[in-house]
């Protein structure tokens, strides 16, 4: 690679690494202006919905994937008809899931759920939008993009809570502004006019492991607001934490994905991954162990000073998923659906510890999503180990798209649940 270009790739990496940056510091600051400003109920409520939007946005994830591998073959226009017909698909399924969502989260009425629904139409089409321009080495423009987005979602939140300090209004606020990036991004991408949708069996085969992923970070909070109705706001206060420990390794990551295509890489490159990912970590979990209380109140305010919140587990538990991400990416990378079903598993493993067990208080509930999370790195690091790569055909190959998935995954993950690092 020439001297130019190389400068060239270090400055596109630049370029997306402080969007992303930007983009989930303004996440949390819409997280802690939500903490200081709604009652703890309605900031539990907030929580949990902005939880069901991460879980929304999974197609999107997997749009961006198919869209980045796919758009020299099939070109922008079919993409974008494929991402226009998804949104519509996930826009009007929510839609008909309001009375039973509003019910589940014990909501007062259903224009939370409503909004929440409107959000996840233009986030999905963001998604393919994102994939357009990576797929074809804009990565400047792409910066610019999830820039753009970050502030429209957020800026568009916060103006909602200035508004209104109610869970409808900053979901409103988050779809109109995300409404007008999509505006923005169609242009960047050149204003494709929607073709034929293509690529639709590629989206759904790359949302399994996604789905699993995303359900798993989130899903304690959703279990948690059903659960514990009152406190679910303090639940809320800790999962901030986690969503720090979670994303804290995330350069790493992103480095090392490129080079989990390879048997030799993967096995020489994820130990190391995995120990430096841990390595930070401890920071974390350290700092929630010795100044436990003092967290609680920079990160909820007054409300939540003196609640018995065991900020230590939940930054234990971001660690967990921070490694499992890692270990499912190999796998990903691989070929090997095996750690994809683990995950499933820990998923079910959570409900039912939650739902039928640890549920009287913060701390139980906790409890029940950091035991199933620790489960599976232990199950994903078996897998690993037990893995040979000449008795499995599929991961004994280099795939040459499997990289690019995979980063791209992980890439649309960074950008879309951090802004909910509340949740």
């Amino acid at each position: 690679m020439s001297a130019p270009a190389t400068t060239t790739t270090r400055l596109d990496a630049l370029l997306i690494t402080g969007a992303l940056l930007g983009a989930n510091a303004a996440s949390y600051v819409l997280t802690i202006a939500a903490a200081r400003a709604l009652a703890p109920a309605i900031f539990g409520e907030l929580s949990a919905l902005l939880a069901l939007v991460v879980i929304g946005v999974v197609p999107a994830m997997s749009l961006q994937t198919v869209a980045a591998l796919r758009v020299t073959n099939l070109g922008p226009r079919p993409l974008f008809g494929l991402g226009l017909s998804v949104s519509a698909g996930m826009t009007v399924l929510t839609l008909a899931l309001v009375p039973l969502l509003a019910h589940l989260l014990h909501l007062d009425g259903p224009w939370p759920v409503v909004w929440l629904a409107l959000s996840l139409a233009p986030l999905t089409v963001l998604g393919v939008l994102h994939g357009l321009l990576q797929g074809t080495h804009r990565f400047r423009a792409l910066a610019l993009l999830v820039s753009l987005e970050g502030l429209g979602k957020v800026g568009g939140g916060v103006i909602g809570l200035w508004l209104s300090p109610s869970s409808t209004s900053v979901l409103a606020g988050t779809a109109i502004g995300s409404f007008l990036v999509v505006l923005t991004g169609w242009r960047l991408c050149g204003s494709p006019a929607p073709a034929r949708p293509a690529g639709g069996a590629e989206v759904m085969h790359a949302s399994q492991a996604m789905l699993a992923l995303v359900l798993l970070v989130n899903l304690d909070l959703v279990l948690a607001r059903h659960q514990l109705a009152g406190q679910a706001g303090g639940y809320a206060v800790g999962a901030v934490v986690t969503k720090i420990a979670y994303w804290l390794p995330q350069a790493v990551g992103v480095l090392v994905l490129p080079r989990l295509a390879d048997a030799d890489d993967r096995r020489r490159m994820l130990p190391k991954a995995l120990a430096v990912c841990a390595g930070l970590d401890v920071f974390v979990i350290a700092g929630c162990a010795l100044f436990g209380p003092l967290g609680v109140s920079l990160i909820g305010g007054a409300n939540y000073r003196g609640d018995a919140i065991p900020l230590w587990q939940f930054a234990l538990m971001g660690s967990c998923l921070a490694l499992v991400q890692l270990l499912l990416f190999s796998r990903i990378a691989s070929g090997d659906r095996r750690s994809t079903v683990a995950v499933w598993i820990a998923v079910a493993a959570e409900i039912a510890l939650i739902t039928l067990w640890l549920n009287g208080s913060v701390g139980q509930v906790v409890t029940g999503a950091l035991l199933a999370t620790a489960g599976l790195v232990v199950a994903g690091t078996l897998i690993e180990a037990l893995y040979r790569p000449d008795h499995g055909a599929a991961g004994s190959r280099r795939c040459p798209n499997a990289p690019n998935a995979a980063a791209t995954s992980a890439e649309t993950a960074t950008r879309n649940a951090a802004w909910t690092s509340g949740t």
